[in-house]
Order: structure tokens, then sequence, then C-alpha cells
């Protein structure tokens, strides 16, 4: 009697193999082209390119950048996570829609949509030209396109983790005379830790690369309004390819980090649950 999977190596390789190449074939072999493109002319001519001022405003103003719309989507992301997740409420089902609406919506038009608002033809552009506030072609209108871009991202990772959780702690929580506060502190964001880890290292990744809306809304100003994605599009286009893949492989540094942390939070969450799954089994042997 054969035992299930004998005599199914071939096909198992062979579908192992052509997942390697692909992603060898689009994965790998563009960050290798991206990183000896820009060590082709030189170490000098590499570090030259990076240091340049535009590439430095570029770095500095995509981690500004993510660095104000990560916060800002982590709260909205718990608050909204936790509402649908523990709670029956009218909208609660156009609340959902709304989260995944930024994953419908070309990153294009969603900075178009920033532009008819707040552009000088605007709905409001010419209030906000009149009392001195400008929001397109300058940091807001960006900050506010990667909010967009990236709102989902929290929320869509704790959700279902917080509904897993069900209510049964934070409700013995409370019956034991816990505060509201001490409740999320002590209960529920214990539960959720790696999901919301998870959730920001995604957000950050997207806020980072992103490039649609944010072209859109940016102007494209030399050393003003330009992240790392525009400033690469802007070297490329005037045919300086080495430095092109030298701001590029800027975003593949900060890329790879992120992966790492990826991988780190994943495997600290694995290792979690096999410590609790180990906790129960000898719970019940006692």
């Amino acid at each position: 009697m054969k035992r299930y999977g004998e005599g199914r190596q071939w096909p198992q390789t062979l579908l192992i193999v052509a997942a390697l190449v692909a992603a060898g074939v689009l994965l790998v072999l563009p960050l290798l082209v991206v990183l000896t493109g820009a060590v082709a002319k030189g170490w000098t001519v590499y570090f030259a390119a990076i240091h340049e001022r535009a590439a430095l405003a570029a770095l500095q103003l995509t981690l500004t950048v993510a660095a104000i719309a990560v916060p800002l989507n982590l709260v909205f992301g718990v608050v909204a996570a936790w509402c649908i997740a523990k709670f029956e409420f009218p909208g609660r089902s156009a609340l959902i829609t709304l989260i995944d609406l930024p994953l419908a919506v070309s990153p294009v038009i969603s900075g178009l949509i920033y532009v008819l608002l707040f552009g000088a033809q605007g709905v409001f552009g010419g209030w906000l030209g009149e009392h001195g506030f400008r929001i397109i072609f300058a940091v807001p209108g960006i900050v506010l396109a990667t909010i967009f871009v990236t709102f989902p991202f929290v929320a869509r990772e704790l959700i279902p983790v917080m509904q897993q959780q069900g209510r049964e702690y934070e409700e013995a929580a409370l019956s034991l005379g816990a505060s509201g506060w001490q409740m999320f502190r002590r209960v529920t964001l214990p539960n959720i830790k790696w999901g919301l880890l998870y959730g920001v290292i995604l957000c950050n990744a997207r806020a980072m690369g992103e490039f649609g809306a944010v072209s859109v809304v940016s102007g494209h100003i030399r050393g003003k309004t330009n992240t790392l994605p525009l400033h690469v599009e802007i070297l490329y286009n005037e045919y300086n390819h080495t430095a092109a893949f030298a701001v590029a492989s800027l975003l593949a540094l900060l890329a790879l980090i992120t992966l790492a942390l990826k991988s780190w939070v994943e495997a600290r969450a694995r290792s979690e649950r096999q410590t609790a799954i180990i906790a129960r089994a000898d719970e019940d042997l006692l």
C-alpha cells in the first residue's frame, strides 16, 4: 500500500523549481540589475550620487512622510479594528468598505482627487490660498496622499486578529474593575502586538515606496517635494542611469530592512504561538 505523497516527488520538484525560477527572474534578477548598475562606474560615483543634495533631500522627505503617515494610520487602524471586531453598530459595513477603498482606487486617481479638492482651482483651493495654506505641490499634499494609499494596512491586519481573540478577556478584565485604558494596555495590546507590528511594517514599506499618488500632488520640485521614487524617475529621464540606480539602491536597502523586520516578526509570532500551544498541552496533561 502506497503512502500518501509517494511517487509524487517529480511533480513537487518541478513545481518548486518553477517557483524558484520565477522568483529569481521576477524578484532577484531586477535587484541584482539595480545593484550592479549602481556601482557600474565605481564606488566614488556611487557615493557622490547618494550624497547629492537633491538625493539627501529626497531621502529626508521620504522618511519624514513615512514618520507622519504611519503613526496616524496606526492610531486609526487600531481604533477602527477594535470597533469593527468588538462591536456591532450602524454603518459597520460602510466603515469596512471605506477601509478597503484605497485598495480598489488607482493611486493616480487618489492623487488627482486631492488636486481637485486642494489645488489652486479646487474646491477648497481658493480659501486655502487666501489664508496662506499650501497643500498641493507641498509636503502636506504628499502626506495626505501617502496616508490615503496606506490607509488599510494596519486595520486590515488587526481586524481578523481581534475577531479571533473575541471579547471574553476584555469583559473579564472590566468585571474585575479594570479601566478601559488598563484593559487595552494589559489585555488587548499583548494579544495583538505581532499583528500590529506586521501591519506597521507593511504600512511603512508602502509609504516609502509610493509613487503614483505622490507623483500627482508633489509637483516634482527637485530638492523640495521629490521623494526617493520620484527622484529616481527624474534621474532616469535625464539619462543619468548610474545615479538613478544608486538612489534606487537606497530604496532597495530600505526594502531589505523592511523584509528582515517582517521575517523577524513572523518568526517571533510563530514561536510565541508554539509556546502557547505547548503550555496549554502541559496544562491539559496536569
